[in-house]
């Protein structure tokens, strides 16, 4: 087939998440040269009269979307899979509706909440109803990949979190809000549409090793992002362990699939947990198009259930082509 790869405007300065981008865009397009597919790449532009023109002039079977942010900002990431469902070309992934309401964290936890569907509890400005004297994860609303999560965005009381927000929005632009602390484990769980159907793969836990007792548990900017750091190397991806603990296993399975069915995913879609000292997991993000470089989550879990980078890169055609 005849494939455009379209991702994010990504500039030369950009930080390493954003970087990012490019580096799942080379191995996407290596991956679909080497299944035979005509390829080309292009970056997407939010005009509407340029999208045709690219459209128009490129003439692909498929878009393969990677644009994970607009004008800089995740939040109008949606605005590329309206363009291509609008213009009636095939593209990869989820559709508008389901990316907009998984891009605003707050809208999916109400959408959970809403399908009495186990999630921590939030609150936002400028109220912070709610917030009493436990530990609580001040989060940016629209944007993924850590973005301004340190150490010091678990904090107490709510003091502490409107001051942590505050500084977060004056730095960094956007809504936060503030997430109930679950102190406990972290899991990730990927799934890839086949024949129609969510496929859950081998389910990851982030383990935080040789881990600082005073620090908490996240999986922080700097441990996505910087290599040199403790956290980089302190956090490790492990499969395994849903041998020993099947019922646990089963219960994040179900919730996958219940949030799939939920928000309408396709394609392939990441779901994030924690999971307290009385083994009651807790949903805390669903990730629709979450990253596909090869040594990212979604194929490493694949690896695991013996599939295939390109074979991954392949499913994701072939479920595009079916919606």
């Amino acid at each position: 087939m005849r494939i455009l790869i379209v991702h994010s405007d990504v500039p030369a300065d950009a930080p390493a998440d954003e970087q990012d981008t490019l580096l799942q865009a080379a191995a996407v397009e290596a991956a679909l040269k080497r299944r035979k597919h005509d390829v080309s790449r292009a970056v997407f532009s939010p005009e509407p009269a340029e999208v045709e023109t690219l459209l128009s002039r490129e003439e692909p079977d498929l878009v393969f979307n990677l644009v994970e942010s607009v004008w800089g900002r995740g939040l109008f990431a949606p605005l590329a899979p309206a363009m291509f469902a609008n213009l009636g070309v095939p593209f990869t992934g989820v559709h508008a509706a389901a990316m907009t309401a998984c891009n605003d964290k707050v809208l999916t936890k109400r959408i959970l909440g809403s399908a009495k569907l186990p999630t921590p509890v939030w609150s936002e400005a400028p109220h912070w109803r709610g917030i009493g004297k436990e530990r609580w994860i001040v989060k940016s609303v629209s944007e993924d990949a850590s973005f301004g999560l340190d150490d010091g965005a678990v904090v107490t009381g709510r003091e502490a979190v409107a001051a942590r927000a505050q500084a977060s929005a004056a730095r960094y632009g956007g809504r936060w809000f503030a997430e109930h602390y679950v102190e406990g484990r972290e899991f990730n769980v990927a799934a890839i549409e086949h024949d129609g159907e969510p496929y859950v793969l081998p389910i990851g836990e982030m383990v935080f090793a040789q881990w600082d007792d005073r620090k908490p548990r996240i999986v922080g900017y700097a441990a996505k992002w910087h290599g040199a750091t403790l956290e980089y190397r302190a956090t490790t991806r492990m499969f395994g362990w849903h041998e020993r603990e099947p019922g646990l296993r089963k219960q994040l399975e179900q919730l996958t699939h219940d949030c799939w069915d939920l928000f309408g995913l396709t394609g392939y879609a990441r779901v994030d947990f924690r999971v307290d000292s009385r083994n009651r997991p807790f949903i805390l993000e669903v990730n629709p198009n979450p990253c596909l470089e090869p040594d990212a989550g979604v194929a490493a879990a694949c690896a695991q259930a013996g599939l295939s980078y390109d074979q991954l890169i392949e499913d994701i055609v072939r479920a595009a082509l079916r919606a």
